[in-house]
């Protein structure tokens, strides 16, 4: 608490602590597809996803990974000092393809002027020991962020958004990963259909367990072009969407009970508004919400990791 002046362990402030300085993210798209989509363990792809709520401007699969981090460069230093950068592997499935293509992806992306490190996006049953072992090599000269998306730690859920894979293979990735030099990241989505305040309150105790040193959090929101979006139309009062106050109340709740020393992310992730259906929170930016869970936590006299127990 004392590092942050926040209650809670925040992303910038750890980047600032490691880099001595701001260092900013640059997202790539490299074409990627993943196993839910192309038919290697399912078709459709997760039930709430539409990948294009991800990406920025200029970022463009079809350009090389060294020209998306230029562009990338070029937009960013316009808009401010930044001396640092981190390659942001982010669209679909970033681990989702051979050793040597991965390496050769990688390594492009670190030979960039200015570029300090790796943010991997990926899912947890597309890694390989050969990855994981070359990305421990890495990180023994740049800084290495690896995440996986677990989005719920609750089996029947899973199934249920058709993400193709349980929370036992999550578990078993953790611990491959385990003790090596990266960062280890989760990304969790809250208020997933059919999961009660109970569900959603387990999930932080159950990612409290896993090695990880950042969270991601944000909360379900329901994309044009998503199976999510038809099922919605169909029967909207099936999904329980957060009210913007209701979230905020939550999150105080739920940072209460995660590992105090888990670094939080993002407590929201706000589609672009021509792909958001619902739900809209009356034009809330992120930062405004983030500045209302900090006022919340101090008026509850709460903090991360407060009812937390191991």
């Amino acid at each position: 608490m004392k590092i942050t002046g926040k209650r809670y362990l925040d992303y910038s402030s750890f980047i600032k602590l490691h880099f001595g300085e701001r260092v900013q993210k640059i997202s790539l798209d490299i074409g990627f597809s993943c196993p839910n989509r192309d038919g290697s363990k399912g078709f459709g792809g997760c039930t709430y996803c539409n990948n294009n709520t991800f990406n920025p401007d200029y970022c463009e699969p079809q350009k090389s990974v060294k020209q998306q981090l230029e562009h990338g460069i070029e937009f960013f230093s316009r808009k401010g000092k930044n001396n640092k950068y981190l390659a942001y592997f982010q669209a679909y499935t970033n681990t989702y393809s051979d050793f040597e293509s991965l390496k050769k992806l990688y390594d492009e992306a670190l030979s960039v002027p200015k570029v300090v490190g790796l943010v991997i996006g990926t899912r947890p049953d597309c890694i390989s020991k050969e990855i994981i072992n070359y990305l421990d090599k890495l990180s023994k000269k740049y800084f290495i962020s690896l995440e996986f998306g677990v989005e719920s730690t609750n089996e029947k859920t899973l199934l249920e958004v058709n993400r193709c894979h349980t929370f036992e293979e999550t578990k078993a990735t953790y611990e491959l990963c385990r003790n090596k030099g990266f960062h280890l990241g989760a990304h969790i989505i809250l208020g997933l259909p059919g999961e009660t305040k109970e569900d959603l309150l387990q999930h932080a105790f159950e990612l409290s367990k896993l090695p990880i040193a950042t969270l991601k959090l944000h909360h379900l929101q329901i994309v044009k072009n998503s199976v999510m979006a038809v099922q919605y139309n169909r029967n909207p009062e099936k999904l329980n969407l957060f009210t913007a106050e209701d979230y905020i109340e939550f999150i105080a709740e739920f940072i209460s009970n995660i590992r105090p020393d888990i670094i939080i992310e993002r407590f929201i992730s706000e589609a672009p508004k021509d792909l958001l259906i619902a739900p809209k929170w009356g034009g809330l930016k992120n930062f405004e919400i983030v500045a209302k869970i900090d006022k919340l936590l101090v008026e509850k006299n709460t903090w991360q990791g407060k009812n937390y127990t191991n």
